[in-house]
């Protein structure tokens, strides 16, 4: 159960790191409600994971997830750029994450 919330709150971490990149410096309220929630909830999460997950392995995997997604939502909707190396970099991140997964 500790694997399915942390990977849930890696996800969250994306939802509230977009959030934050969306409200425009705390002054647009719904992305900022969204990021304080998504915040709290990953937060706690990841929090709850590592009682059963070593730190570094459940932080690593929780930046992974976070960073992977947040990449890939920025790229397919946010205007960044999108390129055969920007891709296979952000599926490395993720072959890391499940590397320590499977390591564990």
């Amino acid at each position: 159960m500790a694997w399915v919330i942390l990977v849930l709150s890696g996800v969250l971490e994306a939802v509230w790191a977009t959030a934050l990149g969306r409200s425009d410096g705390f002054t647009r309220p719904y992305p900022t409600i969204v990021f304080v929630i998504a915040l709290a909830a990953s937060m706690g999460g990841l929090a709850i994971a590592m009682r059963s997950i070593p730190i570094g392995t459940a932080y690593a995997i929780w930046v992974g997830i976070g960073a992977a997604l947040t990449a890939g939502y920025a790229m397919a909707f946010g205007g960044e750029p999108v390129s055969a190396l920007r891709i296979a970099l952000l599926l490395g991140i993720v072959g890391c994450v499940i590397g320590l997964k499977l390591a564990h």
